[in-house]
């Protein structure tokens, strides 16, 4: 009886000792969960401030690219005006000439188009060829169309109303044109 005693006494500390652990370890698993919330949300803060920083950075660079551009335009636009500045100066002297002779002026007047035609190669526009030319849709416009005898001068232009101007990569005003019919 003693043993059985014994044995029960041991038995009743083991479960004390294992109820004691359980315990234990459910307050240490409350405490880890409650520490692993703890980091969850401050990873979350942490997380959020980030993103709050990112976008904050994302606009300014938004913001700095568009008034880059901007400034970029105004660049540009302005190169080409002093490009023109010297044909509006000769224009000047031209109209400020007290010359009667209307040879001289209209001398003055053709080499002030020959010098501007010079400063749009300059910049990349080319003047489109007209007369003598196939009638090219892309880039012409017909204003009409008038009578010829010559069947093979069928759908070649024969003078040019507006002329018409492109770059290499588009047309930037189609060439107005009267277009042979036979």
């Amino acid at each position: 009886m003693e043993l059985d005693n014994e044995k029960e006494a041991e038995q009743d500390l083991n479960n004390i000792e294992s109820e004691n652990n359980s315990e234990s370890e459910s307050e240490d698993n409350a405490a880890e969960e409650l520490s692993t919330e703890e980091n969850l949300q401050a990873e979350i803060t942490r997380l959020e401030h980030e993103l709050a920083v990112a976008r904050a950075d994302f606009y300014n660079y938004r913001q700095r690219a568009l008034k880059e551009k901007q400034e970029s335009r105004r660049n540009a636009q302005d190169d080409v005006i002093m490009n023109f500045l010297p044909v509006l100066d000769n224009l000047d002297r031209a109209l400020a000439s007290n010359s009667d002779d209307t040879k001289n002026i209209l001398t003055g007047v053709e080499m002030v188009q020959r010098q501007f035609l010079s400063t749009l190669e300059s910049l990349g526009v080319n003047v489109i060829p007209a007369i003598g030319e196939k009638f090219d849709p892309a880039l012409h416009e017909a204003a009409g169309t008038e009578e010829i005898k010559d069947p093979e001068q069928d759908g070649i232009i024969t003078s040019e109303l507006l002329r018409g101007y492109k770059t290499e990569k588009r047309v930037l005003r189609a060439a107005r044109v009267m277009v042979g019919k036979a």
